[in-house]
């Protein structure tokens, strides 16, 4: 890790310059990748002592690239601070790519038997299952008014006023 130490003084983030970030980033993704290749699969038994022992698992165990992650892999002490920086910061561009590269990756899982981590993380990015209410409010919510407006003869109150 060519730069795997920030001095952070009198700065509320650590200080990059954009090739640095950039390069910081890209490792934080490699390192998510060769995580998920290098990850060994036990070797699969089939007798049936070893299968009624040990629950069984998913074939892959794949690792996510999160921004909580991200964050840390860069050196930021929080995440509001690393989310201030993504906001306003000098190489902010780089970071908002990141985070729209995860996002990517949890919409990819959207499609995946079990999708509800991936709408979770989706969910507290900012991305939303409802109807835009503003559009509901305009639409729908508008006061229906009505006139009733007699017309003909009015109704019979008993039997002997209806005239054949």
């Amino acid at each position: 890790m060519p730069f795997g130490i920030f001095i952070i003084m009198k700065h509320k983030h650590p200080l990059f310059t954009a090739d640095e970030l950039g390069t910081r980033v890209n490792e934080y993704f490699n390192s998510v990748i060769s995580q998920n290749q290098n990850e060994k699969k036990p070797a699969k038994t089939t007798t049936a002592a070893t299968t009624r022992a040990k629950p069984k698992k998913p074939d892959e165990q794949v690792e996510s690239p999160t921004i909580t992650g991200l964050a840390y892999f860069l050196g930021f002490s929080s995440l509001p601070a690393f989310d201030d920086y993504a906001r306003n910061g000098k190489h902010a561009q780089i970071l908002k790519r990141a985070r729209l590269r995860i996002e990517a990756e949890y919409e990819r899982k959207l499609h995946l038997h079990s999708s509800g981590g991936a709408i979770f993380a989706l969910k507290s990015l900012g991305w939303n299952d409802k109807a835009d209410d503003k559009a509901i409010d305009d639409a729908v919510l508008k006061p229906l008014k009505i006139r009733i407006i007699e017309t003909g003869p009015p109704p019979a109150s008993i039997e002997k006023e209806v005239i054949l």
